[in-house]
C-alpha cells in the first residue's frame, strides 16, 4: 500500500480544533506585537525542510511564534487605524469555511455560498435605499473595492467616447484612491476638506470649473484619519450635473448606516453608483472582507466579466461574482457576515453600532472633561483626534509604545493639519470608556 503523500494527523487536527475553540471564545492577548526580523528569523526561517518537522512543531511554531508576533487588532483596547471586532459566531464560521474549500468565483461552483453572500449584500443595498436590483460581490479590502469600482466608472464613461482621465475627491480621500489611480494611469483632482475634513460640493464644484474628463466622484463616508463623512447629497447633485460616476468609500464608515440615527449623515447615497463597505472594520466580520454594491450590477458586469475558451460552459444567466470586481478565482469571503447577521439579527448589529458610537462620545466627553488633553475634533462617526498639552512628538510615541507592550490601550499618533496629535477609532463594543480614559489619564 502506497504511503499518502499528505498523512492526517488525528492528534493535531483535535489540538488545533481546541486551540480555535479556546481563541474564540477568550480572545487574543493584547500584549502581542510585532517583532523584529531577527528575532522571528531565527525561530522560523529553517522551519522548512525536505523532510518536514511535522504537525505538532508545526502548530507549536503557530501558537508561539507566529500569533504572539501580531497585533491583536480584535482586542477591545486596539482603538489604533481601524481595527476589527469579529464576533464569535462570524469567527466559527470562519474557522471551518477553509475546510469547506468553496470555489467562489462563480455560481457553478458555490451557488449556496453565494445566494447567502448575495443576501447579506442585500441588506447593506437596503440600508443604503437601493433597490433589490442591486448587487456586487465581497472582495479582499477597500483598494480591490474602490479599484473595481472606479474601473467600472471609466469603462462606463469610455461606453460614450467620452474622455476618462480624472478622478475628483477630498484631500482626506483614502491612501487607495491615489493607488487607484496611478494603477489606472488617471489624474486626481483633490478637493480642500473643510474644518471638520469633509469635502463640501460647493468646494468640489469649485474645483471642476475649468477640468475635462472627469469620470468619477469618490465621497468619503468616514475618512479614516478623521471620520469625517462628506457632503454625499451635494455631491450627488453635481455628479448629476456632471453625468459622472458617483462612489461612496465606506470602508470603515458605511456600517453606521444599520443605526437609523446615523442614517441621517449619509443621505444622497441613494443616488450613488458604488460603494465600498468593509465587515471586517465596523460590521463585526473577520479578515478579508469588502462589500462592492452597484446600484446596477450590469455596469460593473460589463467591465469586469472575463472571457476565455475555459470559461464557455459558464452559465452566464446566472450570477457569477467574477464578474463584478477585478478577479476570477476567489473565497466565499462576505458568508462569515451572512452567518453573524443569520445568527444575531439585524437589531443585534443596530445596537452594537450604536453602543459603539456612545462608546466614543463618553471617551470624547471625557478626554474634554480632563485639564491637560485638548478635544482636537470628533467624535466623527467613532473618531476621536485628541493631544496632551505637555508632550513632545517623542514623548507621544513612547507612551504610545508603553501601553501597547503592556496590553493596556493600543492607541497611536497621526498628524491633523500639521500637528500630531493622537487617534482613537472604537469599532468594537465591548471597549470600556472608563478602562480608556483611565489609560490616557497617565497622559497628563
Amino acid at each position: 500500500m502506497t504511503t499518502p503523500p499528505f498523512p492526517t494527523d488525528p492528534t493535531a487536527l483535535e489540538h488545533m480544533l481546541d486551540w480555535a475553540r479556546t481563541r474564540i471564545t477568550e480572545g487574543p492577548d493584547p500584549r502581542n506585537g510585532a517583532q523584529s526580523f531577527a528575532a522571528l528569523d531565527d525561530r522560523l526561517g529553517h522551519s522548512i525542510t525536505s523532510v518536514g518537522i511535522g504537525a505538532a512543531q508545526a502548530f507549536a511554531l503557530f501558537t508561539d511564534v507566529i500569533v504572539p508576533s501580531t497585533r491583536p487588532f480584535d482586542h477591545p483596547t486596539s482603538l489604533a487605524f481601524v481595527a476589527a471586532a469579529p464576533s464569535p459566531a462570524a469567527l466559527s464560521v470562519n474557522a471551518v469555511l477553509g475546510a469547506a474549500e468553496i470555489f467562489a468565483g462563480n455560481w457553478d461552483g458555490g451557488s449556496g455560498a453565494i445566494h447567502a453572500e448575495n443576501q447579506a449584500l442585500g441588506w447593506l443595498a437596503g440600508l443604503a435605499g437601493w433597490p433589490h436590483s442591486a448587487g456586487g460581490v465581497f472582495v479582499s479590502g477597500g483598494t480591490l473595492g474602490n479599484l473595481s469600482a472606479l474601473h467600472a466608472a471609466r469603462i462606463a464613461c469610455t461606453r460614450f467616447d467620452r474622455p476618462a482621465t480624472h478622478i475628483l475627491c477630498s484631500e482626506e480621500a483614502h491612501s487607495s484612491i491615489a493607488a487607484v489611480a496611478s494603477v489606472m494611469n488617471v489624474a486626481l483632482i483633490k478637493v480642500g476638506a473643510d474644518a471638520q475634513g469633509r469635502m463640501q460640493a460647493d468646494a468640489a464644484r469649485a474645483a471642476v470649473q475649468d477640468a475635462t474628463g472627469i469620470f468619477a466622484i469618490v465621497a468619503n463616508a468616514g475618512a479614516t484619519n478623521c471620520g469625517a463623512v462628506d457632503d454625499i447629497a451635494g455631491l450627488a447633485d453635481l455628479a448629476q450635473e456632471l453625468d459622472v460616476w458617483l462612489h461612496v468609500d465606506g470602508a470603515y464608515g458605511l456600517a453606521a448606516l444599520a443605526d437609523p440615527e446615523a442614517r441621517p449623515l449619509f443621505d444622497g447615497i441613494e443616488r450613488a453608483d458604488s460603494f465600498i463597505v468593509d465587515p471586517h472594520k465596523w460590521l463585526f466580520a473577520p479578515y478579508d472582507s469588502c462589500a462592492l454594491v452597484y446600484r446596477e450590477p450590469l455596469r460593473g458586469a460589463q467591465a469586469h466579466g472575463q472571457q476565455g475558451a475555459y470559461l464557455e460552459t459558464l452559465d452566464q444567466e446566472a450570477w457569477n461574482p467574477s464578474d463584478y470586481a477585478l478577479h476570477l478565482t476567489r473565497r466565499a469571503r462576505g458568508l462569515p457576515l451572512w452567518y453573524s447577521l443569520s445568527t444575531y439579527g439585524t437589531d443585534a448589529y443596530r445596537q452594537a453600532i450604536a453602543r459603539t458610537r456612545q462608546i466614543a462620545a463618553e471617551i470624547a466627553a471625557g478626554i474634554e472633561a480632563t485639564p491637560g488633553l485638548e478635544l482636537i475634533l470628533g467624535p466623527q462617526l467613532t473618531v476621536i483626534l485628541f493631544s496632551p498639552s505637555t508632550l513632545s512628538d517623542d514623548a507621544l510615541a513612547e507612551w504610545a509604545e508603553a501601553q501597547r507592550r503592556s496590553g493596556a490601550l493600543l492607541c497611536l499618533p497621526t498628524t491633523w493639519r500639521g500637528e500630531k496629535v493622537l487617534r482613537l477609532c472604537i469599532v468594537n463594543p465591548a471597549t470600556d470608556p472608563a478602562h480608556v480614559l483611565g489609560v490616557l489619564g497617565t497622559l497628563v
